[in-house]
């Protein structure tokens, strides 16, 4: 069986983060929660070694997926950098057809 493994890259924006999903195809690790059970720290380190999520199977069916860890955290400085278009004169009042265009 195979299925679409996904990788999350993440960019500072104004807003929050853009996300963007990489696909390939990859062969689908399962097994049982019992076999999950004896071997949990090697499937840990071959998770985080080779980056492929592992499903853990109850009953033959997925329960739950064990994958990397991506940080997605900006600092302040970068979701701010590229927001100010213009900075020109910072002292003077902003007129109200202005402030309107902002928000």
């Amino acid at each position: 069986m195979q299925y679409l493994q996904k990788s999350h890259l993440y960019f500072c924006c104004n807003y929050d983060y853009i996300e963007m999903t990489i696909g390939a195809i990859m062969k689908n690790l399962q097994i049982s929660k019992s076999e999950f059970k004896a071997k949990a720290l090697e499937f840990f380190r071959q998770v985080e070694t080779s980056g492929t999520p592992l499903i853990v199977t109850d009953h033959g069916k997925p329960a739950i997926e064990i994958r990397p860890y991506h940080s997605n955290e900006c600092s302040p400085l970068e979701v701010l950098e590229g927001s100010v278009a213009e900075y020109i004169n910072p002292t003077e009042p902003v007129g109200e057809d202005d402030w309107d265009a902002l928000l």
